[in-house]
């Protein structure tokens, strides 16, 4: 099970179609879905989370907690808006785009991707880019 929280104004549209997504992610994976929940904040709030539970001092736009149990996915991750829009800015991506890589990005490392070595990084990216081409939307 997938669920979206809120502890900003923003709001995911069409929740349904990022759901199926990530479960395609999960499943391209060969992987079983648990429960996934995103929690979708400002700066300030996982900037108190990053300092709280892993004493990094530091803005990030992604904190993800792995209760994976084998094949099974299962976690919390914790996403500032705020960071995806200062990223797609600088990356000169659409904002839609860049939220897609970093909920993408969460799921990949339950699968047991990591990405603290250049190879890792390059691995995890490549990995991004081939689950962003997995979302449809139907129209």
């Amino acid at each position: 099970m997938i669920s979206f929280n809120y502890e900003s104004d923003f709001s995911l549209e069409q929740e349904e179609v990022y759901a199926s997504w990530i479960e395609t992610i999960v499943e391209s994976e060969n992987k079983i879905l648990g429960e996934i929940s995103y929690i979708f904040c400002d700066d300030e709030y996982l900037h108190s989370i990053n300092m709280q539970y892993l004493n990094h001092d530091t803005l990030t736009d992604i904190i993800s907690f792995d209760y994976t149990e084998g094949d099974i996915i299962s976690g919390d991750i914790f996403v500032s808006i705020e960071r995806v829009e200062d990223n797609a800015k600088d990356f000169n991506v659409p904002f839609d785009e860049e939220l897609k890589r970093v909920l993408a990005h969460g799921v990949l490392h339950y699968c047991g991707y990591k990405d603290k070595s250049d190879e890792d990084a390059l691995l995890m990216r490549t990995k991004e880019e081939e689950k962003i081409k997995l979302f449809h939307v139907e129209l």
